[in-house]
């Protein structure tokens, strides 16, 4: 706006170019889009850019499904992957997904790649402590007791 201000009063374009840094062509283009529209066609519009996937509602659904188990949804395990998400929105919304887009959507929103911890199935806690207080002490390296040398 400024310098459509100066070539306004009485500057040449050129000079109001250099004066900003910019090409003249810029210059010519600003005031071909001012004698279009005034000041308001030389204000700065949002680029629209590809349209929003999920609605808002949508969105907090997805983040409420993220709360709950896997398997509440069908799933075998207790494992939330972004394979299992998109499909859970196509499922739900009919709305494709690629699994590549949605890890990077939860990291937006906060959620991290998660691993359920493995436990043998015939874990026995009693057996671990025993075996920790009594055996691993035993079986520790030790140290070498220093023997006197001559030198």
């Amino acid at each position: 706006m400024r310098a459509v201000r100066a070539v306004l009063a009485g500057e040449s374009q050129a000079s109001v170019a250099r004066a900003f840094g910019i090409h003249s062509v810029t210059v010519a283009k600003w005031m071909a889009r001012h004698r279009r529209g005034g000041d308001a066609e030389l204000r700065a519009k949002p680029t629209p850019g590809r349209p929003r996937f999920l609605t808002a509602e949508q969105d907090q659904l997805v983040r409420k499904w993220l709360s709950q188990k896997p398997t509440a949804h069908g799933f075998t395990t207790d494992l939330w992957t972004a394979r299992r998400v998109a499909e859970l929105i196509r499922r739900r919304f009919r709305i494709e997904f690629h699994p590549n887009y949605l890890r990077a959507w939860l990291r937006q929103r906060g959620y991290s790649p998660q691993r359920p911890a493995r436990r043998a199935r015939r874990r026995n806690e009693a057996n671990i402590l025993h075996w920790v207080a009594n055996d691993w002490p035993r079986i520790q390296k030790k140290r070498a007791t220093p023997t006197p040398t001559l030198s």
